[in-house]
């Protein structure tokens, strides 16, 4: 019994040093070799500060001056900026979530409805025009991309406020589209957060 104990303890050993320890460590090693700024979370710095991580989305919103019932300030989409599509959580990434409202929720449809009349004003366009994804949130509350459609929704608007010709926002999010992983999968998309810093 005491030579099993023995076999047992000496493996338990051996496999916490190199699973729990060695291992660690090389992969860790690799990442920040191969792959620096994927290991440390796709950080954007803008004038040498960091802001955001690419792979999490952002509100882009500014006060509208005015409160709601519990006394807190009433934020707004800002102007200046790219707007993303909504998020559940607030792109909270400790809350990662999406409603969970089936198609046929009336809260959902009426929450869609007031998205659509909100993008509609702030672009200055027929509601008809705004596209799906500027008005429903992704599965994770957290996705930091739109549709090539929505992004050239908002060109006009986003030139207008900075003062930039449509040519140089239209040239901003040319460089900030992606197009299908392989070729094949998904859909071609804008990250909002690396097109603002741009825009930053």
């Amino acid at each position: 019994m005491m030579r099993q104990f023995g076999t047992a303890l000496r493996a338990l050993l051996v496999f916490t040093v190199v699973l729990g320890i060695a291992y660690p460590l090389v992969m860790t090693g690799a990442s920040q070799v191969l792959f620096h700024g994927n290991a440390n979370g796709s950080m954007i710095k803008v004038n040498g500060k960091e802001v955001a991580s690419d792979l999490i989305g952002q509100s882009y919103t500014m006060d509208s001056g005015k409160k709601d019932d519990k006394g807190d300030a009433i934020m707004v989409a800002d102007p200046k900026w790219f707007q993303t599509r909504p998020s559940a959580v607030d792109y909270d990434a400790m809350g990662s979530a999406a409603s969970q409202y089936g198609p046929n929720n009336a809260d959902l449809l009426q929450l869609v409805n007031d998205r659509r009349q909100e993008v509609a004003k702030l672009e200055g366009v027929d509601p008809s025009q705004v596209p799906p994804d500027a008005v429903t949130a992704s599965g994770s509350g957290l996705d930091p991309a739109i549709s090539p459609a929505y992004a050239a929704l908002q060109i006009n608007r986003v030139a207008r406020e900075r003062g930039l010709s449509v040519a140089q926002v239209t040239q901003l999010v040319k460089k900030n589209t992606h197009g299908r992983v392989l070729g094949f999968l998904g859909e071609p998309y804008v990250n909002v957060v690396t097109l603002n810093a741009a825009l930053a």
